[in-house]
């Protein structure tokens, strides 16, 4: 459901041509994409399938049924579809996977494509009775240039499989290619797409002094640069939003290096852009009755955060080799981390002059932490929280062959995590409210030309987790969650509003587990859980799904709540 980006003229007319001069595919309204099934166990998620053209696709089979049993990597080779030679209208990612009944981890899944990451996601997990199953997509006609020509391929997808662990993953996965309707343009998408960094799988970032680079040898004509950040949190980061300051995380029973994470991109070893980090919580998370059958926002699926690094565009184009850098900030043993550069050419010149003009963006932030706890004895009460605030301005130009491109930036992060404890001999209790909020703001300038588009995010987070110690050692936990992922686009030519949108997904959780005196879960109560997908845009689409969950099972599902007419407008 990724909108146009608005960024020049060019681009702004061919927008408009292809909603106005330009004959369209037929399209096909979708109601809801498929309609789950009241009482199935199985995994399912309110998001839409990916919007795509009703036109008749070819289909590329990447891998078929393969197992995933170990932790071996596994390789495949894509060739273009020969029957649907390009341009393509869109490429479209799917995939479907599940795993067999029994006992099984959460597990990461990545599949590459000449060393570039076309997906990024993890596993439902399996109970005794239940093989779930679950299919995912993503647009990938931003990956046209990659695809165009025949490419190794590989999955990641380590899993452990022994008398214990017995749960054996499968998997397919494809591509569609949906050719042009006649006398249609195609999209207008990246002439360069390089894997970064240069290798198979994602890597890790384990302290706050690693970092992942990649040196590039790159052509000379870039007018517009991006960079597709993914960001996985693992091992003693897992819940990095649980986290507190090191002075005090043994006595809450914590991990360190507070609960404030953020990705952080470089330039030749100079500040070029900040990804906010999304709180994923797999399947296995907390309490894996939470996500039984909802999981929860994006974690069978994970979408980048794209950095724009069009200000350096000049700087990137002298001809000689430039090195970009990634880390996360107070990751704490680790972080798994992986990015895609996408480069647009000025076709009409070899060589691109321009330099970058302002950078006010800090090499780090400062972060501000607050302990306000109170100890008596082996009690203790209080909160601990930490904020940051970020506001910074990037600007460049460069000399093209339709005259000079102006690009300015200025982006504005806020986050926030506050942690109210209370530990003594009867209770221990956690409660986490966490805010990520951004605001990008970017202005193009070519001639008398001048293309605005504003992107909000925010993260809103609550977890609150209550452990209740019983006379036999047993323990009670029983956690509420409630995650939210939310989106608002606007795009203005000449100040004029051209496009605007709205998303809006949310997944609430809530259950008791029963944990034995050798910490093994013995059962659970009092599990329910919701999701709400919605979608609206300034084109008169309009998507909704209500999800709600009881005692593992799916309990109602309602479909264009808040959509005129109280139905989908939504062209899939």
């Amino acid at each position: 459901m990724r909108r146009p980006q608005i960024l020049d003229c060019n681009l702004i007319l061919t927008l408009i041509g292809s909603l106005i001069l330009i004959p369209a595919c037929a399209t096909a309204q979708s109601n809801s994409g498929g309609s789950p099934n009241i009482g199935s166990p199985d995994t399912v998620t309110a998001d839409p399938p990916i919007q795509h053209p009703n036109v008749t696709p070819c289909d590329v089979k990447l891998f078929s049924n393969y197992l995933f049993e170990n932790f071996n990597t596994q390789t495949f080779t894509y060739n273009p579809p020969a029957a649907c030679p390009g341009p393509w209208a869109k490429i479209v990612f799917t995939a479907d996977f599940s795993v067999t009944a029994g006992r099984q981890y959460d597990r990461t899944g990545e599949i590459q494509i000449g060393n570039v990451t076309v997906y990024f996601g993890t596993t439902a997990e399996p109970s005794k009775h239940l093989s779930p199953s679950w299919h995912v997509e993503r647009d990938l006609t931003d990956y046209t240039a990659l695809l165009e020509q025949p490419q190794a391929g590989e999955v990641e997808l380590g899993n452990l499989v022994n008398s214990t662990y017995t749960g054996i993953i499968h998997g397919s996965a494809g591509l569609r290619f949906y050719p042009l309707c006649q006398g249609e343009h195609a999209p207008l998408t990246p002439d360069v797409v390089l894997a970064f960094p240069n290798v198979a799988g994602a890597q890790i970032l384990a302290t706050p002094a690693s970092q992942l680079t990649q040196t590039y040898s790159l052509p000379t004509n870039i007018e517009r640069a991006y960079f597709d950040v993914f960001a996985q949190s693992q091992s003693n980061d897992e819940f990095w939003y649980t986290c507190v300051p090191n002075d005090v995380a043994t006595e809450l029973q914590s991990c360190g290096n507070t609960a404030f994470r953020e990705t952080e991109i470089s330039i030749d070893g100079k500040p070029a852009g900040v990804a906010p980090v999304y709180p994923w919580i797999f399947t296995g998370g907390i309490d894996p009755y939470l996500w039984r059958p909802i999981p929860g926002v994006q974690t069978l699926n994970f979408a980048p955060y794209r950095v724009d690094l069009t200000p350096f565009a000049g700087l990137l184009s002298d001809g000689h080799t430039h090195e970009i850098g990634m880390s996360v900030y107070n990751v704490n043993n680790y972080f798994n981390a992986t990015a895609t550069l996408f480069l647009y050419l000025d076709h009409g010149s070899k060589q691109v002059t321009g330099e970058l003009t302002e950078n006010t963006l800090s090499a780090e932030p400062s972060p501000n932490v607050k302990e306000n706890l109170k100890t008596s004895g082996s009690n203790i009460s209080g909160t601990v929280t930490v904020s940051s605030s970020r506001d910074f301005t990037i600007a460049g130009y460069v000399n093209t062959s339709h005259g000079k491109v102006q690009t300015r930036l200025n982006q504005t992060m806020d986050f926030s995590n506050a942690q109210d404890f209370t530990i003594n001999a009867t209770r221990y209790v956690q409660d986490i409210a966490q805010s990520t909020k951004l605001t990008l703001k970017t202005w193009v300038t070519n001639g008398g030309v001048v293309t605005e588009s504003e992107k909000k995010l925010s993260f809103p987070l609550t977890v609150d987790i209550a452990l209740t110690p019983n006379s036999d050692g047993s323990l009670a936990q029983a956690t509420k969650i409630n995650q939210r992922y939310l989106e608002n686009n606007a795009d203005k030519w000449n100040g004029s509003l051209v496009y605007s949108s709205n998303l809006s997904n949310t997944v609430s959780a809530r259950d008791i587990l029963d944990i034995n005196s050798s910490f093994q879960i013995t059962g659970h109560q009092d599990q329910s859980s919701a999701q709400h997908y919605f979608f609206s845009d300034s084109k008169g689409e309009c998507y909704s799904r209500d999800l709600t969950a009881a005692n593992d099972v799916l309990t109602s599902v309602t479909d264009g709540k808040g959509c005129p007419g109280g139905r989908n407008h939504y062209w899939a």
